[in-house]
């Protein structure tokens, strides 16, 4: 039998006291839940102890709690941590957790797959899937073992955050909300090729942080990295971040993944410092790493550091990102795609 119950951890406050309502319970019922499931996290509703009996056996028969744990972990001999997570009809989701000395950073998917089709990117190879609900985002921090040494959050997993915007605007309400986590927004980073007018409509109602995979100013060659470019070029996308909207005191960045021989010349950079011309940001170089049957490779330290150089002699703020967890199925989608192949090989 098929359980038709709704998932109560994700829901925002006022779904939370719409939910109450239809049940004919105190309005005030509501913030109880809100706190037992985001401040004090519970695992069931028998633990909401100052919620009547009577109530609590309603939310029962209703809810269900929506949690449940990774079923798959690698470890990195970096002390990187990929966790699979099972989700809707035999799908996987990744979430990555980062230790570092003074901080410790998880990255989280928001989609089964993705359909940007980047050229360069393992989970583009599912295509899109299925969007994950709030809580389905959520509980990718919720159940991480390690969640009580988390200090940062980036929606950098699987997916593109603002092609599901409405579950992700919902996550980050939940995350930074008193009611909910009551984690500052400087904390969480939201990553996005720049979908429009997604992206408007984030920067009007969420304060987090935003990243902008750039990986070329050049139109053509963005383009052949991100066939979305054509559709959301980066000159429109620029000009969205440049809005009142855009500054309000969050932190912009742009990633920009190194593929040796493709996007690092000088010529590139000069380009780079005049797109982002008055922009205060910064730009982060990924050092590409060869995935499967995939002609892109990785570039050498020295081409790294040289347009490292290269960028902040304009003048921008260069920082090359520490490669994690390279001894593992460290890239975005590897794993999901290794067990989303094995799972179909098995069903012949």
């Amino acid at each position: 039998m098929v359980d038709t119950k709704k998932i109560l951890f994700g829901l925002t406050l006022q779904e939370l006291k719409q939910e109450v309502t239809d049940l004919g319970l105190p309005s005030y019922t509501a913030a109880q839940i809100a706190q037992w499931l985001y401040s004090k996290g519970v695992d069931t509703v028998e633990q909401m102890t100052n919620i009547s009996l009577s109530a609590r056996n309603m939310l029962q028969e209703r809810f269900a709690m929506g949690l449940y744990a990774p079923t798959q972990v690698q470890v990195s001999k970096d002390g990187t941590k990929k966790y699979l997570f099972a989700v809707s009809q035999g799908r996987f989701v990744e979430a990555a957790y980062m230790p570092e000395t003074s901080r410790s950073t998880l990255c989280v998917s928001t989609q089964v797959g993705c359909r940007m089709g980047c050229r360069f990117c393992m989970t583009a190879t599912q295509g899109l899937q299925g969007n994950l609900t709030a809580g389905e985002i959520l509980n990718q921090i919720r159940s991480l073992p390690e969640r009580q040494t988390l200090t940062n959050i980036v929606y950098m997993g699987m997916g593109e955050p603002l092609d599901n915007l409405q579950e992700t605007l919902k996550s980050l309400e939940i995350l930074t909300s008193s009611y909910g986590f009551g984690m500052s927004a400087k904390r969480i980073t939201v990553s996005t090729i720049g979908l429009l007018p997604a992206l408007e409509e984030f920067l009007q109602k969420s304060t987090c942080n935003l990243a902008i995979s750039l990986h070329s100013p050049f139109d053509s060659e963005r383009q052949e990295l991100m066939p979305m470019q054509k559709a959301h070029p980066i000159k429109e996308i620029l000009e969205a971040i440049k809005t009142p909207a855009a500054d309000r005191t969050r932190r912009i960045s742009f990633e920009y993944i190194v593929f040796k021989g493709v996007n690092h010349s000088r010529t590139h950079a000069n380009e780079i410092a005049r797109i982002l011309n008055g922009m205060k940001c910064r730009i982060n170089l990924l050092r590409y790493h060869s995935l499967p049957n995939n002609p892109l490779q990785t570039p050498t330290e020295e081409d790294m550091q040289v347009f490292q150089q290269l960028l902040e002699q304009k003048g921008l703020i260069t920082t090359i990102r520490k490669s994690r967890g390279q001894d593992i199925d460290a890239a975005c989608g590897l794993l999901s795609t290794k067990m989303l192949k094995n799972k179909t090989l098995n069903t012949f």
